[in-house]
């Protein structure tokens, strides 16, 4: 088995010299490697039954080091953004109702997401259907409420899908998402009442 494959390479160096053929396996491996990094655009979007998904790719940036370095200090001299507090404040229903009424008045639907299901969590809270603990997940709080009152488990099982979505899913909130979130805090306010 080795001997015609000895004799098939003894038959290819004697056509192609070495340096030519240390190119041509170098070419290869740069066509094979650039078709790799662009599969989907280069595909024929013809074919019905071939579906691709769509990759976007970022064609890499090249930076000077001294400019890099530069934009580097720039960032780091910068303060860092404000994190959202992830512990319920002791406010009242109507506070946090209100304070998502302004953000989505000023288009920033996550942040309205957010504290339509804070409001929600509160008016559990009050209503002393579930007590207050801050490390518990929205899964946690939507099985404890469910246990106390079956009537809330649909409502905050659906808001607790959307505030999923939005802020640990990091998908884009719309006003959709905003609209949702009330139906569902009347839906669960009409049910506790």
């Amino acid at each position: 088995m080795s001997r015609w494959w000895t004799e098939a390479v003894a038959a290819f160096g004697d056509v192609v010299p070495l340096p030519l053929a240390a190119l041509g396996l170098l070419l290869a491996a740069a066509l094979i490697g650039a078709a790799w990094y662009w599969w989907p655009h280069w595909v024929p979007r013809r074919f019905p039954r071939l579906r691709m998904p769509r990759i976007r790719l970022r064609r890499p940036r090249f930076h000077w080091p001294f400019r890099r370095r530069k934009r580097d200090a720039q960032e780091a001299v910068q303060p860092a953004p404000e994190t959202p507090d992830t512990e319920l404040p002791d406010l009242p229903v109507a506070a946090f109702v209100s304070l998502a009424d302004r953000f989505a008045a000023q288009g920033r639907y996550a942040e309205a997401v957010r504290e339509r299901h804070r409001a929600m969590v509160r008016e559990l809270i009050e209503r002393q259907v579930v007590e207050h603990r801050p490390g518990w997940t929205v899964a946690e709080l939507a099985g404890a409420a469910a246990r106390a009152r079956p009537v809330v488990d649909a409502p905050l099982r659906a808001a607790g899908g959307v505030f999923s979505e939005v802020w640990y899913g990091q998908r884009p909130a719309g006003a959709q998402h905003d609209q949702r979130m009330r139906e569902l805090a009347d839906q669960m306010h009409r049910a506790l009442s």
